[in-house]
């Protein structure tokens, strides 16, 4: 059984503009559509669920025993998924900040070796990708690496109802959003697979120089 996490990466609770709440549609969209698949589970992290007011002490500061119960029971749940969604609206050309400051709080082993999928939208036309590209970066540096597939929402308050139902044009919604999840998916199963066979945090390789390349440039020579 395959799970994935859903960073929900927003905090405004205030309007205008409106609705406030927009990436909560969008959250619970790709949470409907990972789960209506065969063997997959999804969950949505919503940062209003987590106590991060404080000043900023990320979770791998703590000695373990003393970690605030909600990091570490999140941190777990990072260290367990297969996969992330990280949805995010476009903040300055950027990715959202309430997005940068939940996961800055966790070490970038947990989410090493997996995949994650970029999800943007705005309420505007450009559906959040000039913040998508930044996120590429971030993502990576985090190590899950991002499927190449994005998924761009524009005008996301007409596209999107609260449940997170398509409000037109399902079939082609859902065919978007199959691209990206799809890619996601295939490589969370690639590297499964492949971390029950070889465990990556212990790949050091080493590198054997034949006797003839010994004096590389620069070096001496007896």
């Amino acid at each position: 059984m395959a799970h994935y996490l859903v960073f929900l990466g927003s905090t405004r609770t205030t309007t205008p503009p409106s609705p406030a709440r927009l990436g909560e549609r969008v959250a619970k969209a790709c949470e409907r559509l990972l789960t209506s698949l065969p063997n997959t589970t999804a969950e949505i992290i919503d940062p209003l669920a987590l106590k991060l007011s404080d000043p900023f002490k990320p979770h791998f500061a703590y000695p373990k025993a003393d970690a605030p119960d909600d990091l570490a029971q999140l941190a777990d749940k990072i260290a367990h998924a297969d996969g992330y969604v990280m949805v995010s609206p476009e903040y300055n050309h950027s990715m959202s900040p309430a997005l940068s400051h939940l996961l800055n709080h966790f070490g970038a082993s947990l989410f090493a070796f997996k995949p994650s999928a970029i999800v943007t939208y705005s309420m505007g036309q450009w559906g959040g990708v000039r913040a998508a590209v930044a996120m590429r970066a971030f993502l990576s540096e985090l190590g899950c690496l991002p499927v190449s597939a994005m998924i761009h929402i524009p005008k996301a308050q007409e596209a999107l109802n609260e449940d997170g139902q398509f409000g037109q044009e399902k079939e082609r919604w859902e065919s978007y959003f199959g691209r990206t999840f799809g890619q996601l998916m295939w490589w969370a199963e690639a590297a499964s697979n492949y971390k029950s066979q070889i465990d990556p945090t212990k790949l050091s390789p080493a590198f054997k120089t034949a006797p003839s390349q010994r004096n590389a440039p620069g070096s001496e020579s007896g």
